[in-house]
């Protein structure tokens, strides 16, 4: 199980990449399109990524992007909620 730190670390990851694509996390449970399970589910994938350095650093730069890196462990979830 993550340590705090590391999963408020890897929601703001996970949010700042679901962010540059468009998608609200918050939204998308509380319309429907996804449960709390699983964007916890969501969370603990980024949290076990070991990119974390390089995303947090391409989100510092990244306002909008037409896609996630390749690297990106949540990338496919995060673009099926833009469907």
């Amino acid at each position: 199980m993550p340590l705090f730190s590391e999963t408020s670390m890897a929601w703001a990851l996970t949010r700042g990449m679901a962010r540059v694509r468009g998608v609200n996390l918050v939204e998308a449970v509380t319309d429907g399109w996804m449960t709390r399970a699983e964007l916890g589910r969501l969370v603990d994938r980024c949290a076990s990524c070991p990119s974390a350095v390089p995303c947090s650093n391409w989100l510092a730069v990244t306002v909008q992007a037409d896609t996630l890196p390749a690297y990106c462990r949540i990338r496919a979830e995060v673009e099926s909620l833009l469907a």
